[in-house]
């Protein structure tokens, strides 16, 4: 069955108010199914309150984290200077926020979140393909987070304790020490995974600017070391601006992107609570690309500063605290950087992962139990790896999320701003047998679109230090614009698909929304 369900949403499905925001028609009885359960179905205007400050204080908690501080002065330690680090984030942070805001309109005007929104595209079942892999990055970066603040623990126990904690027995590259830190800090967010999230609502509203504050201290302790901020600005790029920067600057671009790509697809998950269509926009136009630059710039001046004092860039700001003689000072400093991983990693990292597991089996999983997956799933992921150098960290690692995550997103984009013009049918998206239903739940041409796009955008990239060697060396060529590569192929070859004779999706009825 292709995309051919009724061309009229009945008129008691759902009402439109005069500012554009879509919800079921009052005293109608909410979708029900196997495709439905209380956490995914669509929040009513009542309860979307979220103003502009609200979406500008969650980009300021999410981009205060020590992966944050890690992906900028990564790329101090590969060769930039601190001028060219802070370009290349700044500049990803303007690109990465146009699809934020292209797939986060559906957030407020409709009030579901990303699963369900794939449906549209991808299919009532068809729609899991995306989530499960949204999820599995999320789980990815749920480790690389406990990992860091594994380390702090690790770090701030073995200047209490002595040489005996952290001159342990080695086991699997790391002191068992080390591993039993990660275990703790893993085990604290389980515990207040059962707690319920509104406590980490509440966390993460002083949380933010603590960290903030504490990278500022960080910035005045390496300036102090370095006997002022002049060595900070002085150390030079081992690159230049010519070949071999630009070299560089272009998989770094692509990375700096991929960190953010996967909240460009599971932002609805937060814009459903919106009030308004204004507040999501200028709430995520000021709070994202502006608070990642100052955090990066802060991370480059300290960096920068590592290698005046130290002779080497220490891109790993656990690592750079340890290193001081104040154990006052090394207590704030690792203090923040658990504070800024336990309030970042729950809120980024396990809000989209727990609804993406719901949707692939709603009436069996709920929220809480998709949160519990990401966690195991963490763990299984091998996440001190990845974060094992900045090399892997940034090319390797955010390069493949950054070129899977782009195609989802052309996809996501095509459909519902260019073939429905952002016209969604509320009740179908939970419904078998609907207008999203295609064949048997799939639509086979999403699926075309993606695999094409991810071949394209990863195929031809170095997988290094996960295996060895490129799956489809003669794609070597694209593996540098892999988000690029993947957004672009997906996007035109699911419009091509859908808007064949034979295929193409019936408009849903109905006047224009803004």
């Amino acid at each position: 069955m292709t995309d051919t369900a009724p061309t009229a949403i009945p008129p008691s499905a759902q009402v439109t108010l005069p500012d554009g925001r879509v919800e079921l028609a009052p005293g109608s009885p909410p979708p029900s199914g196997p495709y439905a359960n209380e956490d995914l179905l669509p929040v009513p205007v009542g309860g979307r309150t979220w103003t502009t400050y609200n979406f500008s204080a969650l980009w300021v908690g999410m981009a205060h984290n020590t992966a944050s501080w890690t992906l900028a002065s990564g790329l101090i330690a590969v060769g930039m200077d601190w001028k060219q680090a802070v370009f290349t984030i700044a500049l990803a942070n303007v690109i990465v926020l146009l699809p934020m805001l292209l797939t986060g309109h559906a957030g407020p005007k409709y009030g579901i979140p990303f699963p369900v929104f794939a449906r549209a595209s991808f299919g009532i079942r068809g729609a899991n393909l995306p989530a499960v892999v949204r999820a599995l990055v999320a789980c990815g970066w749920f480790g690389i987070q406990t990992w860091i603040g594994g380390e702090a623990i690790y770090f701030l126990a073995g200047k209490l304790i002595g040489g005996g904690w952290t001159n342990a027995a080695t086991f699997g590259g790391h002191a068992w020490t080390m591993w039993l830190s990660f275990a703790i800090f893993w085990a604290i967010q389980v515990a207040i995974i059962y707690r319920g999230m509104e406590t980490i609502r509440r966390f993460e509203n002083w949380a933010a600017p603590f960290v903030l504050v504490g990278a500022f201290v960080m910035l005045w302790w390496m300036a102090d070391k370095a006997g002022g901020f002049g060595p900070l600005f002085d150390q030079p790029s081992r690159l230049g601006w010519g070949g071999d920067f630009w070299k560089l600057f272009w998989p770094s671009l692509m990375g700096m992107i991929g960190f953010w790509s996967t909240l460009s697809l599971n932002i609805p998950d937060f814009t459903r609570y919106g009030k308004s269509q204004k507040a999501q926009t200028r709430g995520q136009a000021l709070g994202l690309p502006t608070t990642m630059t100052l955090f990066a710039f802060l991370s480059v001046m300290v960096t920068s500063g590592s290698q005046a004092v130290y002779g080497e860039a220490i891109w790993d700001p656990v690592k750079l605290a340890a290193k001081t003689d104040n154990v006052v000072g090394l207590l704030f400093a690792l203090v923040t950087v658990l504070v800024a991983t336990l309030s970042v990693n729950i809120a980024a990292n396990l809000v989209s992962p727990a609804f993406d597991f719901s949707n692939v089996a709603p009436r069996k999983v709920s929220f809480r139990a998709g949160a519990l997956i990401t966690c195991v799933l963490a763990v299984l992921i091998f996440p001190w790896k990845l974060y094992s150098d900045p090399q892997g960290y940034i090319f390797t690692w955010l390069g493949l999320v950054g070129g899977l995550l782009g195609t989802v997103a052309g996809i996501l984009i095509a459909d519902y701003w260019i073939l429905r013009r952002a016209r969604l049918d509320l009740v179908d998206l939970y419904r078998t047998g609907g207008r999203y239903w295609y064949d048997g739940g799939w639509n086979w041409r999403a699926v075309v679109a993606f695999l094409a796009g991810g071949v394209l955008a990863i195929g031809g990239a170095d997988f290094h230090p996960l295996v060895d060697g490129r799956p489809v060396p003669f794609l070597e060529p694209l593996a540098d614009y892999g988000w690029a590569v993947g957004l672009g192929t997906s996007m035109v070859l699911y419009l091509a698909l859908m808007l064949l004779p034979a295929t193409r999706p019936r408009t849903e009825a109905g006047p224009a929304q803004p």
